[in-house]
């Protein structure tokens, strides 16, 4: 039985958010702009199968995929929302469920750390896969299961302010985002990933 873990809809994608993907993924890179759909399910191996089924039905472009014991992640992306919109019922036949089947997103913790030290933004730059964080800068860190829902929270948080983002996870055990900037748009950054998170549905843990 394959689980639907988590089932994740971009209206738009953001400069940073592409950057990101095109920085730490092997596929097709996505460009500003373009809707995406950002995919994890459970065991891992079953994801190559998906994939195959989307590439032959959906017009869209993988841009990441990766393939796990556990879990396996698909990111998809096109110009045209009802693209990615059709790859994403192709997922969904594929695997005869609804949207409604996915797990919901679970914050397991949240950090913001004010006036970050230079040594703390030094080791912080070191792991990223996206832009620098600097020091005295406003730090948040989110850290959510299903991992796959990272991506989505990352792209909504670059939507509703002007910060940077410095890190995401999108598979594995947990997903993880870390963006920085001035108090205030971290804040609201803070509060667009958690809020876009708690407003999926789907099955409880």
């Amino acid at each position: 039985m394959i689980d639907l873990r988590a089932f994740a809809f971009i209206d738009q994608l953001q400069k940073q958010m592409v950057a990101y993907i095109g920085s730490a993924s092997k596929g097709y890179y996505p460009v500003t702009g373009q809707a995406a759909l950002f995919l994890e399910i459970a065991p891992g191996m079953e994801i190559n199968m998906i994939t195959d089924a989307v590439m032959k039905k959906a017009n869209v472009y993988p841009g990441a995929l990766v393939v796990e014991r556990t879990y396996g992640m698909l990111e998809v992306h096109a110009d045209d929302p009802d693209d990615v919109k059709e790859a994403g019922q192709v997922v969904l036949d594929y695997l005869g469920c609804t949207e409604a089947d996915r797990l919901k997103p679970k914050i397991l913790s949240t950090e913001t750390i004010e006036r970050l030290d230079p040594y703390m933004s030094q080791i912080v730059n070191r792991f990223r896969s996206a832009s620098m964080s600097l020091s005295d800068e406003t730090l948040y860190i989110l850290e959510v299961v299903p991992a796959g829902y990272a991506g989505y929270a990352a792209n909504e948080a670059e939507k509703a302010a002007d910060i940077t983002l410095n890190h995401v996870t999108v598979y594995g055990a947990s997903g993880r985002v870390y963006l920085a900037g001035a108090t205030s748009d971290v804040q609201a950054a803070k509060e667009a990933a958690e809020g876009c998170l708690l407003a999926l549905d789907g099955k409880d843990h």
